[in-house]
């Protein structure tokens, strides 16, 4: 029977007693503690605004190993595009802001005020971290996540210009490559991760991996790029 998390600090029932769409509970809150053990379990909330949270954990699961992105010649002239600014942790509300806006031929959103909220927390605390491109001073494309040790869950992404979600996972996972993340949780599979190098794993397979990395030392944020990236001033934020 599906556990119903009613009290904060009841625990989550193991994921392998999840229903096969990954359901795994229900109710709770989104505390910096809630959420910080669920994704340190492999677990994640996914559901509408006004609905009781859910919380899963598919199987099986997507990742994208940082130096397994797949990089195609289309998208390497995107990246190099000398039109794009990239930074780390400087807009995360606008960012998340932007993912929440309904994409086109959809109705709504599933990242409703209380998970803006939430998220905002956990940046704040140094857990959420962001990409952001920008041209010309506006914000064009970025994307979000969560990190536990050495395992980033991507959350969402968003474009406002062609390829520029894309340009923030390539500059994501050469920064992640160089501190030495082992994954990048990309939860449900899509035919469009797929085509950047993710792969499914059986959910014991991901939990291995998960478990390991995020057990590794954490790096607080706000996070800033250590390797060299685009960021003309021409094309960054007053």
């Amino acid at each position: 029977m599906r556990m119903y998390l009613v009290h904060p600090d009841q625990p989550f029932p193991p994921v392998e007693l999840a229903d096969p769409t990954g359901l795994v509970a229900l109710g709770g809150d989104l505390s910096p503690q809630r959420l910080l053990g669920a994704y340190s379990a492999g677990i994640f909330p996914w559901y509408n605004p006004g609905e009781t949270i859910h919380w899963y954990s598919p199987d099986p699961r997507s990742i994208l190993v940082p130096t397994d992105l797949r990089v195609s010649r289309s998208y390497r002239r995107s990246v190099a595009n000398a039109d794009y600014g990239v930074t780390m942790d400087r807009a995360f509300a606008d960012v998340m802001s932007n993912c929440a806006e309904p994409r086109d031929k959809e109705a709504g959103t599933w990242i409703g005020s209380d998970m803006l909220a939430a998220y905002l927390r956990l940046h704040h605390l140094g857990h959420a971290h962001s990409v952001e491109v920008w041209r010309d001073g506006d914000l064009v494309g970025g994307l979000y996540g969560v990190a536990c040790g050495r395992s980033f869950a991507g959350e969402s992404m968003f474009s406002r210009a062609r390829d520029t979600s894309k340009v923030a996972l390539y500059w994501l996972c050469a920064q992640l490559a160089a501190w030495d993340f082992a994954l990048i949780d990309c939860q449900v599979t899509s035919s469009h991760l797929t085509s950047l190098g993710a792969v499914d794993l059986p959910r014991a397979d991901y939990l291995h991996l998960h478990t390991q990395a995020a057990a590794r030392p954490s790096l607080p944020g706000p996070w800033q790029f250590e390797i060299p990236v685009p960021n003309s001033p021409n094309h960054l934020p007053a």
